[in-house]
């Protein structure tokens, strides 16, 4: 055996090495090929580079776009950072004329939300994988839909900063008072800051944490707020779950958002409804979850941000709930239909030094500091009050109709001396139509199952004739808070309120919109308006321009 070893050995000596050197070429190749596509990608890179960013003899060389491109900086070994990269959408002194921006996508062109919902780690990552980013060391600067934002390089912490800035300008025609009522406050020419939100969100993946201070938080201009501070988890399949001041949306026109609204403000009934256990800077624990064609939403709350500070007096906070369910039951390319339910409840309102009282009270759906003239008067012994009823949507090509309706109940304790207080019943209802004039029309958001703005397909520029996206909506609704007599005290009873409401809205592109309503507001008398306001019912009207930017 041993002579016939030494003679294989002698007479093969070359496939007795291969075969006990194959492992060790087979890494090294591998080696090898990922060597090659390390190098074909900086290869390419480089010509990217020299593509988009090099300059000869001080002129520019002319700029290639490339959508959803990634534009890098590095820092080099001597600590000198390379030639300082240029975005595609900035402008050289030396350049070719540019393409307008786009077209884009139905999806692609919808007004920016600076309001979420919050997205999920992986949704942020193939969001923010399209945008151009300048990256220095392991951290990536981008402007993702034109928010400022902070990453690292897996995006699993993240830092941006938002912005809603809505000014209104605008007055009151026909608005004075009659014989032996005082004036109010209805000016023919005012201006106001309805919203004025800087949002300010922290991500360590499916964690986010969204501070949004608000400098415009009321329709009397100049009041400072807080519209949101809390805690979002987002790693559950379609779901947020959140703890924390914010904002519970029952009502499809809280869901819409404040920047993609038909008109200035919601209808009447749907303010009132919301802000029973929800509304802004409500504390607020619960979540929701959405699929194609439904979407669900509950929520345990509890007090507004700085209501114990406005009265000091109180001794028991308020707790209460909502839900909402809807769905869509038929969609095509050209009909979209929504339907759903919702309801909400303060189990307790807040007590004070006087007891459980609450009053319903809102403006004629005009945000410029006016007085409110619909009220139910001040309730007093409110044991419980709630809110449910349905809405609706229908789609059809450029055409939306919508409306909700809306029954408030609330129940009251014995009052002192045994008497019963009644219960109360009031009722409130919108219906809107909308058509989109150009540009993409109004389409479903399932993520929060509602419809959203017009499209931008092209950016305003008339040298090439585009001009952004126009829309005309009209509104009805009628809000009536009188159930029986001396409901808020002797001799104060509840009115009722109806707006006829016509607007025009217009996109130039995904971050401006201009809005202009006019509203015909006829509110029948109620003593229980603070002043001796409106003894003999009012009507008038209303003219108000809003210019909005949203990051």
């Amino acid at each position: 055996m041993l002579t016939a070893s030494a003679a294989i050995t002698m007479t093969f000596p070359c496939e007795l090495y291969a075969a006990t050197q194959d492992a060790e070429v087979v890494s090294l190749r591998k080696e090898l090929a990922a060597m090659r596509r390390e190098m074909q990608g900086e290869i390419q890179h480089l010509q990217l580079r020299i593509a988009r960013y090099e300059r000869t003899d001080g002129q520019a060389e002319p700029r290639v776009r490339v959508a959803g491109s990634r534009v890098h900086r590095q820092v080099n070994s001597s600590g000198a950072p390379d030639a300082t990269p240029v975005f595609a959408q900035q402008e050289a002194t030396h350049h070719l004329p540019i393409a307008p921006e786009g077209p884009r996508s139905a999806a692609d062109s919808r007004l920016v939300s600076s309001e979420g919902p919050a997205e999920s780690w992986s949704d942020f990552r193939a969001a923010t994988a399209k945008d151009e980013t300048v990256q220095v060391g392991g951290i990536q600067i981008g402007f993702p839909n034109g928010r400022p934002t902070i990453a690292s390089e897996d995006k699993a912490y993240a830092f941006s900063i938002g912005l809603t800035a809505q000014e209104d300008i605008g007055g009151f025609l026909g608005a004075g008072p009659k014989g032996g009522e005082a004036a109010g406050n209805f000016n023919k020419l005012t201006e106001n800051a309805r919203r004025l939100r800087i949002y300010m969100s922290w991500r360590y993946k499916d964690w986010i944490v969204n501070v949004t201070p608000d400098f415009g938080s009321s329709s009397v201009d100049g009041t400072v707020g807080l519209f949101e501070a809390n805690l979002n988890y987002t790693g559950l399949h379609h779901t947020t779950l959140t703890v924390g001041y914010f904002q519970p949306r029952m009502e499809e026109e809280s869901a819409e958002r404040a920047n993609a609204f038909e008109f200035l403000e919601r209808a009447t009934i749907v303010d009132l409804v919301r802000n029973l256990a929800g509304g802004v800077a409500r504390f607020s624990v619960g979540g929701e979850h959405y699929e194609k064609r439904w979407l669900a939403a509950a929520y345990f709350t509890g007090q507004k941000f700085g209501d114990r500070t406005k009265d000091t007096t109180i001794t028991d906070s308020q707790t209460g709930g909502m839900v909402r369910l809807v769905g869509r039951p038929y969609v095509t390319k050209d009909i979209d239909v929504h339907v759903g339910a919702s309801g909400t409840a303060a189990f307790k309102v807040n007590e004070n030094s006087t007891g459980r009282n609450y009053t319903f009270s809102d403006n004629m759906e005009v945000p410029l500091g006016e007085t409110s003239l619909v009220t139910s008067g001040a309730l007093s012994n409110v044991a419980q009050i709630w809110a449910a009823g349905p809405q609706f949507g229908f789609r059809w090509r450029r055409f939306l109709l919508k409306g909700e309706y809306y029954h408030i109940g609330v129940q009251r304790n014995q009052q002192s001396m045994g008497a019963i207080l009644p219960s109360l019943g009031f009722d409130g209802w919108y219906v809107a139509a909308n058509y989109t004039l150009f540009g993409h029309p109004r389409a479903y958001n399932e993520k929060t199952a509602a419809f959203t703005t017009p499209g931008v397909e092209y950016d305003f520029d008339p040298l090439h004739n585009h001009w952004g996206a126009l829309e005309v909506s009209g509104r009805w609704s009628v809000t009536n808070l009188n159930d029986v007599p001396n409901q808020g005290g002797k001799g104060i009873d509840g009115n009722q309120q109806t707006v006829w409401q016509g607007g025009f809205n217009w996109y130039p592109n995904r971050h401006i919109k201009f809005m202009l309503d006019y509203a015909r507001y006829i509110v029948s008398s109620s003593k229980g308006v603070s002043g001796n306001v409106n003894l003999f019912g009012r009507t008038g009207s209303a003219i108000v321009g809003r210019v909005q930017a949203t990051f």
